[in-house]
């Protein structure tokens, strides 16, 4: 890399950005990352830019719907759909520039998980917003489950951003979780691809009023595993997604479902008792998701090659990518976009998965082409921000000792 620093990041005076400024900020942080120590970020990045980038930001993405639907396509327009990328952002680089970057033919589906894990979460979360801000039609920036409170307390973005911006690191941290509360929770791509980062989710159980009218109660029910049903999209829609950390209990399910729920090859819907939240869905549910909505495909991620090491029945992710299910409306897929996963490994043998994406072409965008990718080497040296050693796989079991009641309202 060149040595010479590139100058402060400005935010344009009249405020709309340009395709020069989205590269000169790629090109900074790759530069930074080899050359800055990271307490040195706001020299290069300062916090005025960041928050006027990130209420840009913000106020596009809280206008969207909890499924967006992307249908201004035609003949020769083609949908981009990345799975996980983990603060990994020298592969994320790779990868757009290696599928071509965002243009008016050529849409972006980001199906969450920016952050966490990787040493760069946070030039990873400002690259993709800044695409947002520039093309609000052409990127669309899904929610993980990484994207909350709970997980950036354990898994490293909230002390990747402190350790970055300091005094100023709480600011900045607050402001990218009231972010990440307007990520919608899905797409629907051409009327024909159904993506998310965890999958589907149930029909929630709405609460039902004690009688009296003197203290009235409002009474959940805990449904029985085998009551269990699919939701609908208009469900779906009229779930409540700002919240910090989506609650495993209560009637306002559906979002950590979205973010949370895994396949199965068992047939039927049951809890996910391994994450402690969302669903296990088998190929049944698969089929009939899909054929309910006439929906070729669902496109999901959330399972990088640690996860599935121990789901039985189930493929590995070597090659960044998995074909679930495949049942007679469509298929199942796992894409996933992190080569080299996780980047600190505490294992004596490191993973070398693959990363992927997928392209999806007219005319109906339901083939998908897969490509897999390499991770970028070498990557610059780096300190985990969090305690890798012992948190070998962040998806395993939530401790929901360590979300409290603050945690769960929305901010």
């Amino acid at each position: 890399m060149e040595p010479v620093p590139p100058s402060p990041i400005i935010w344009p005076n009249e405020g709309g950005l340009t395709n020069e400024w989205v590269h000169g900020l790629m090109t900074s942080f790759e530069w930074s990352s080899w050359n800055l120590p990271p307490s040195q970020l706001p020299s290069l990045m300062p916090v005025n830019v960041f928050d006027s980038l990130i209420l840009n930001a913000s106020k596009i993405l809280h206008k969207e719907r909890n499924c967006v639907h992307i249908d201004d396509l035609d003949s020769e327009s083609n949908v981009v759909v990345v799975g996980d990328i983990h603060g990994q952002l020298h592969d994320l680089l790779f990868l757009m520039k290696d599928a071509g970057f965002p243009c008016q033919n050529r849409f972006y589906v980001f199906n969450g998980d920016y952050v966490d894990r990787g040493a760069w979460g946070f030039e990873t979360f400002l690259v993709l917003l800044s695409w947002k801000v520039l093309m609000p039609d052409r990127v669309y920036l899904l929610r993980g489950n990484h994207e909350s409170k709970y997980c950036t307390s354990m898994y490293g973005f909230e002390k990747e951003v402190l350790s970055k911006y300091g005094d100023k690191g709480k600011h900045v941290y607050r402001k990218c979780l009231g972010c990440f509360e307007g990520l919608p929770l899905a797409s629907i791509i051409s009327g024909r691809v159904y993506t998310a980062h965890g999958g589907l989710f149930r029909s929630p159980i709405l609460p039902k009023r004690t009688r009296g009218k003197k203290n009235r109660r409002v009474v959940l029910l805990e449904p029985e595993p085998s009551s269990l049903k699919l939701g609908s999209l208009d469900e779906l829609m009229k779930a409540r997604r700002s919240v910090l950390d989506p609650p495993w209990e209560g009637s306002n399910l559906i979002p950590g479902d979205v973010l949370w729920s895994d396949p199965s090859m068992t047939p039927g819907l049951s809890p996910n008792e391994q994450r402690g939240i969302g669903l296990l869905w088998g190929p049944d549910c698969t089929e009939e998701f899909l054929k309910k909505y006439e929906l070729k495909l669902i496109i999901r991620s959330h399972e990088g090659p640690d996860a599935r090491e121990k789901r039985a029945g189930l493929g590995g992710m070597d090659q960044g990518y998995t074909i679930d299910h495949n049942v007679e409306s469509g298929k199942l897929i796992t894409i996933f976009s992190a080569p080299d996963y996780p980047q600190f490994q505490a294992t004596e043998e490191r993973y070398k998965n693959k990363g992927a994406y997928i392209i999806l072409k007219a005319p109906d965008f339901s083939d998908p082409q897969f490509h897999s990718f390499e991770a970028v080497t070498p990557r610059p040296k780096a300190n985990p921000y969090y305690d890798f050693e012992n948190v070998i796989d962040s998806d395993d079991e939530m401790d929901k000792s360590a979300m409290d009641s603050d945690n769960l309202g929305s901010s």
